[in-house]
């Protein structure tokens, strides 16, 4: 002990005089930097009076201000930026679940607003608009150069009105208009149905309605089968959400959680970040869980498909995410604007980073393009399978009771409506297919691998 004392308290006295031998320039190399950064305020304010005496036509001091704090913020990440009164307003009701608009999640990239995903339902969704599509123009005026905040206000208008926007397309050699007509967005948040024996909770946002819908969701489709013994297990479909509140992303992935960390946040400040863990209770009660990702799913989404996939709660199939793996905090500032400040980064339970890597599926599924007419023509001239059933004076089967033919047209009809789905939605096919094979396994088989 006696060793371990002295040694503390030599150490202390080495401090103290290395303290006293450096404090001068360290002093002084504070004061330049301190020197420094009111040099360059000076600099601004230089600037600024200049443009209001010299530009060439009068301009609003309070336009010109928020431009330079935009440029400011903007000039960090792509998520960061100014908010003004009237958009710090708009940003809270989009979070409450309705708000005006086309309908559509964009970044910024090189310039052009990038379309990370269209929501369900929305004017955008029904106009054909794809995640990973480039906006360049609206109505016209091009995009290229203008913050985020005016890009997305030139897409702003009175619900009803008509919005023609330029797009780029992987895939198209030219770019092409879309019409769109300005709706009022009213999204829900979970849509839930059953496919087969599988629970289809189709989460499109994280927003203030996300969790309730998700437990009422579940819960009527599981009444609705006659008991959890009577599903084969639950696909969470996050395709093309762009995410939204951290705090329902925790929510949901807790809903599917009995123990364990979610996720985690580090900040600047190693002493700032913040882990968050599961509570007891799983509302799938042990059966098998197929989570749905692609490019479109971002953030939010990213954060439940980490957290299932790192605890071996779910099979994460579909194609690589957006990879937006930093958080934003919203802090109000004077005269009732905000700014939307990048803050920190998330991590999943295992303590990867997926920002600008994403969440790779377990077992990637690609979509297939919609056919065009030629190929349906086609196919429809393609001449249908022969069987015995169709040969003139072919042999009944005399051997089936009656419940049992039933029981043979239930389980074709099944399978037609499996097929047609797999035409509709190949993805979510394979997702269900994946379910059937896991629940065969038995409910907690996936825990235990």
């Amino acid at each position: 002990m006696k060793k371990t004392i002295l040694a503390a308290v030599g150490g202390a006295v080495l401090g103290l005089a290395a303290t006293s031998q450096i404090a001068g320039p360290l002093l002084a190399q504070e004061a330049r930097a301190t020197s420094n950064v009111y040099e360059q305020l000076d600099l601004f304010g230089d600037i600024f009076e200049r443009i209001r005496a010299e530009y060439v036509q009068e301009v609003d001091d309070k336009e010109l201000i928020e431009a330079a704090i935009n440029g400011m913020l903007t000039s960090l990440d792509p998520h960061s930026s100014y908010l003004s009164a009237e958009a710090a307003a708009a940003m809270r009701v989009s979070t409450s679940g309705e708000f005006g608009g086309l309908g559509i999640e964009v970044t910024q990239e090189e310039g052009f607003v990038k379309v990370v995903s269209p929501m369900d339902g929305t004017p955008a969704d029904a106009a054909g608009i794809l995640a990973g599509d480039f906006i360049t123009a609206v109505d016209g005026e091009s995009v290229l150069g203008l913050t985020l905040d005016d890009a997305v206000s030139l897409m702003r208008g009175p619900v009803g009105a008509e919005i023609i926007i330029t797009v780029v397309r992987e895939g198209e050699t030219e770019p092409f208009d879309v019409s769109i007509i300005r709706d009022t967005i009213k999204l829900t948040a979970v849509r839930s149905r059953t496919e087969g024996n599988a629970v289809v909770l189709r989460i499109s946002t994280f927003n203030d309605q996300t969790l309730p819908n998700l437990e009422s969701g579940i819960a009527e489709q599981i009444e609705a089968a006659g008991g959890i013994d009577n599903i084969d297990g639950v696909v969470l479909d996050l395709r093309n959400n762009p995410g939204g509140l951290l705090n329902q992303a925790i929510f949901v992935s807790d809903a599917f959680l009995d123990a364990g960390e979610i996720v985690s946040t580090r900040g600047r400040d190693p002493s700032d970040g913040d882990r968050f863990n599961a509570s007891p209770g799983d509302l799938a009660e042990g059966k098998p869980i197929v989570v749905l990702i692609n490019g479109g799913s971002a953030s939010a989404s990213e954060i439940v498909a980490g957290a299932l996939q790192d605890h071996r709660r779910a099979i994460v199939i579909g194609t690589n995410s957006f990879g937006k793996g930093s958080v934003q905090t919203v802090l109000p500032v004077q005269g009732d604007g905000a700014m939307r400040l990048t803050t920190a980064r998330y991590y999943t339970p295992s303590g990867r980073s997926i920002q600008s890597l994403g969440i790779s599926p377990d077992i990637i599924v690609e979509q297939p393009r919609p056919t065009d007419a030629a190929d349906e023509a086609e196919e429809e001239e393609t001449p249908r399978q022969r069987t015995e059933a169709g040969l003139r004076g072919s042999l009944d089967n005399d051997s089936l009771t009656e419940d049992e033919i039933l029981q043979i047209e239930e389980d074709r009809a099944r399978a037609e409506t499996a097929a047609q789905l797999r035409e509709d939605d190949y993805q979510l096919a394979y997702a269900i297919d994946i379910l059937k094979g896991l629940n065969a396994l038995g409910p907690t088989r996936l825990n235990n691998q």
